[in-house]
């Protein structure tokens, strides 16, 4: 059974170092995760993270889970629902913030100039 997440008391954290792809995303997108027990096969959990787009770097598809997802976008810009070319979509640059409930699509995604998004995923309700 599903301990939760630690106890983290204010640490700093390496922005230079410790970066990893997530599965299932292209060179370019990377995360790091700050404190996690989310286990998507018992569908339990939550995770908290940072994910950085590299410039020019975009998804080609939309992304949909069955978890809620909150985003804030801390810095840069992000460009949401541009084409498998990366064409068009939605400008936003930081300070901006999306919640999103499970089965929701949405992307792809897109950041011209990079960006850093914190993101808490989560099972239950918000």
């Amino acid at each position: 059974m599903a301990q939760g997440k630690p106890h983290l008391e204010f640490f700093p954290i390496d922005l230079s170092h410790g970066w990893e792809t997530p599965p299932g995303y292209k060179e370019g997108f990377t995360q790091k995760i700050l404190a996690s027990d989310l286990d998507e096969v018992n569908k339990r959990g939550s995770r908290s993270r940072l994910l950085r787009i590299a410039p020019g770097v975009f998804s080609e598809q939309p992304f949909v889970h069955d978890h809620w997802e909150e985003v804030y976008l801390a810095e840069g810009d992000l460009i949401v629902g541009n084409d498998a070319q990366g064409n068009g979509g939605v400008q936003f640059h930081a300070p901006t913030y999306a919640c999103r409930p499970p089965g929701v699509h949405h992307g792809p995604f897109k950041s011209e100039r990079g960006c850093l998004l914190f993101e808490l995923h989560y099972y239950g309700s918000a």
